[in-house]
């Protein structure tokens, strides 16, 4: 039995278990959230582009989802990757869901995961398809522990190997990423001038190693500091000049073209949309 201390929630009917993961996975990820449902309820929810890859390690009933990508069909899940995304999809839960959910720098998911992360973007990849039986043994033992505290010290022993050995992004992208994430005018152009590389080479190797490109990203992370400032009450003339959009009307589009929705429709259903965009973006 660990003695680690977890947190506990109720969110109404939807249970939070969380703690930190370990000191060395932390500039990665900011908590491991365990989560289960006590009401069998249907529930059809939307997703939104982020800035985290999230990692759902299902202990419950499998899960449809319908991402961005034109090309790929509805499918059903048990524990699954969903990579970066640019644009909206949907969350189809039969009820009763109960597992853990991982939301992980994309830069450290290109370290955990071991792969190229434009392989998953715009994508949802099975956890064993992409970790192979390393995984699916860890799904079971997680089923299988006695409490969260356990299932949370099981995840930080799996990770600390997988950080172990994987590759270690470029300085270039690492420092590009952090630019981005803390000046929100900062220019692709400017970006490339400051860590040395032309505009070409960074794209291919950020879009390699973060799943997006610089572009893209930028644009995603407005969004989510305009949902931020919305969801807080600002108006939407406001949140447009706060963010660098060119007018609200310039903002609406961005909110159609990313969630699929005004951002009134969206907000207007926060409550809903928790439930979802809870197991989307860090805490």
């Amino acid at each position: 039995m660990s003695d680690r201390p977890v947190q506990i929630d109720d969110r109404g009917g939807w249970w939070l278990a969380r703690t930190p993961p370990h000191p060395a996975l932390r500039p990665f990820l900011r908590s491991y959230d365990g989560y289960w449902e006590t009401d069998a309820v249907p529930t059809r929810m939307r997703t939104l582009p982020t800035r985290t890859t999230v990692v759902i390690i299902n202990l419950g009933p499998p899960l449809y989802l319908e991402v961005p990508d034109p090309g790929v069909h509805d499918r059903e899940y048990g524990s699954f990757v969903a990579g970066m995304h640019d644009g909206h999809g949907m969350y189809l839960s039969p009820g009763g869901q109960r597992g853990i959910q991982l939301d992980v720098t994309p830069l450290g998911a290109y370290t955990l995961l071991g792969v190229p992360m434009a392989r998953l973007t715009n994508a949802a990849v099975d956890l064993a398809d992409l970790l192979g039986p390393p995984a699916r043994t860890l799904v079971e033992r997680l089923a299988d522990a006695p409490s969260w505290g356990a299932r949370f010290d099981l995840l930080d022993g799996f990770l600390l190997r997988r950080l172990d050995a994987g590759p270690v992004p470029d300085p270039e992208v690492a420092r590009a990423w952090r630019l981005l994430h803390g000046s929100p005018g900062v220019t692709v152009a400017g970006l490339a001038a400051d860590v040395g590389w032309s505009r070409k080479h960074l794209t291919h190797r950020f879009r390699e190693q973060v799943g997006l490109p610089p572009k893209v990203m930028a644009r995603v992370l407005r969004f989510q500091r305009a949902v931020g400032l919305l969801a807080g009450g600002a108006a939407p003339a406001d949140a447009a000049s706060a963010c660098g959009y060119y007018d609200q009307a310039h903002l609406n589009r961005e909110f159609r073209a990313l969630s699929g929705c005004t951002p009134t429709e969206l907000v207007g259903g926060q409550l809903e949309q928790q439930r979802v965009t809870t197991l989307a973006e860090p805490a």
